[in-house]
């Protein structure tokens, strides 16, 4: 080989080592820009004084300051939410007896995330009993764990199963809005297969993708017509009645 061959060579080489380079720094800034939490929702939370509320930057852990029923929800955040922003959405569980484990997955994005569901279990050692859920991707990614015997149920915000769980025995919970632009109704209907045939299917009228949460607008949803606080009686009341 000619030096001169030699030199293209590393010429070509050092620029795609660049271009990988740049690419993946460029992934990561837009991974790691976030939807932040609406404040209202959140310290509506944090005032309830029936909530024990202990979150950091990668996990919410919401718990009954008393007469806690022993289980408990791990919930995978959608793609580049805070997972602060679910807290009121979720907070009525946990008025309800349910201990709520809220998590950011890795690189905000439920499909790359790799830790075991013990991970985010132990962060409420005095449950029991675990059910999964996710909106959006991380509903995705609930779907996968909720594939394991340690599993009791499994609730869906906007979102459907990639793997098929229809031949399992779980309680199973989808909740879909009549105006998401990107979970769409029909996208959920197409996919209800892949889910237990006693799944418990409801559409909530006038929610949108961005109404499971707190978070503001997002790019592609459609309009939402719902209040948040008759979006979080729905969910407290649908959830807890198939749980139960």
């Amino acid at each position: 080989m000619t030096s001169r061959r030699r030199g293209a060579l590393r010429a070509t080489a050092a620029v795609l080592v660049a271009a990988i380079v740049v690419g993946a720094s460029g992934f990561l800034v837009y991974a790691n820009v976030t939807s932040a939490a609406e404040r209202e929702p959140l310290a509506e939370v944090a005032d309830d004084p029936a909530i024990s509320l202990d979150y950091s930057r990668d996990s919410v852990v919401m718990a009954p300051a008393s007469d806690a029923n022993g289980e408990g929800l791990v919930f995978i955040a959608g793609a580049k939410i805070e997972p602060v922003a679910y807290a009121y959405k979720l907070s009525g569980l946990v008025d309800a007896g349910y201990t709520v484990v809220i998590v950011r997955p890795f690189l905000n994005f439920g499909l790359f995330e790799t830790r075991p569901l013990s991970a985010f279990t132990s962060l409420a050692p005095d449950v029991s009993d675990w059910f999964v859920g996710g909106h959006s991707l991380g509903g995705v990614k609930a779907c996968m764990y909720a594939d394991s015997p340690d599993v009791k149920g499994l609730v869906l915000f906007g979102s459907y199963c990639a793997n098929n769980l229809s031949d399992s025995e779980l309680t199973v919970v989808s909740l879909s809005g009549s105006a998401d632009g990107l979970s769409t109704p029909a996208k959920i209907d197409a996919n209800a297969k892949a889910l237990p045939a006693d799944t418990t299917f409801v559409e909530i009228e006038g929610a949108n993708h961005a109404a499971f949460g707190d978070y503001g607008l997002q790019a592609g949803d459609g309009d939402s017509s719902i209040d948040d606080s008759d979006m979080r009686d729905i969910i407290t009341d649908t959830i807890t009645g198939a749980l139960q």
